[in-house]
């Protein structure tokens, strides 16, 4: 597909279509021949420990998963068995990580942007499109691609990825938890609670939490 073409691919997006609206933009894409089209989206921009983790999810033509929705509205069971059946139908799955240095070097929105990159990097795959959840575009990005203010809700790739990305995130810092119990990842998963705020006056950051972010 030409340039031309693809910086016209939106112009009819909000015509009247009977499909659902969860799929709307990829039936868009896939009825005017971009095929490949890869969802990204990151988990644990909010968290003051552990990584940002970013997913990226290719779903093949024509699907459309009962129940896939932006991760943040979905409960844990609801979630790790969607992230199952994503991976069970995507075409390819890939997730990455920025980890707390990184995000203290960079700050948390470029290394959320370096995450995703990574993971769409790591899908080794020729991509036809890439749309992005959020209203910024990855620098230097490689494929033609769109920010998507909300797309976690109004895009099935990017809410597949959504869920991946949480659910490997939350798995990540239960296994941290084992290491540095005091903090209660295995509940909090890194985010601030007054717990984990107690926490850290008691004793003070681990070598895992953001020292660019606000720790009192």
């Amino acid at each position: 597909m030409n340039p031309e073409t693809l910086d016209t691919l939106f112009s009819d997006l909000g015509q009247p279509d009977d499909g659902p609206e969860k799929t709307r933009i990829e039936r868009h894409l896939w009825s005017r021949g971009v095929h490949t089209i890869a969802g990204v989206d990151e988990a644990g921009r909010g968290c003051l420990a552990g990584p940002v983790v970013a997913a990226a999810v290719i779903l093949p033509v024509g699907a459309d998963i009962d129940g896939v929705d932006d991760s943040k509205t979905l409960s844990e069971p609801e979630r790790t068995s969607l992230a199952d059946v994503v991976r069970r139908q995507a075409v390819a799955v890939a997730v990455a990580e920025c980890s707390a240095r990184e995000i203290d070097r960079l700050n948390i929105l470029w290394a959320s942007m370096e995450a995703m990159r990574r993971a769409l990097i790591r899908l080794e795959r020729a991509l036809d499109y890439v749309l992005i959840d959020g209203n910024t575009m990855i620098p230097n990005c490689a494929w033609p691609a769109r920010a998507v203010v909300k797309g976690d809700s109004r895009s099935l790739s990017i809410a597949a990825a959504s869920i991946i990305a949480k659910t490997h995130r939350d798995r990540l810092m239960r296994e941290a938890h084992e290491r540095f119990p005091e903090y209660s990842w295995n509940t909090n998963v890194g985010y601030p609670t007054a717990g984990h705020y107690e926490a850290l006056r008691t004793h003070g950051p681990s070598p895992m939490h953001r020292r660019s972010f606000r720790l009192e």
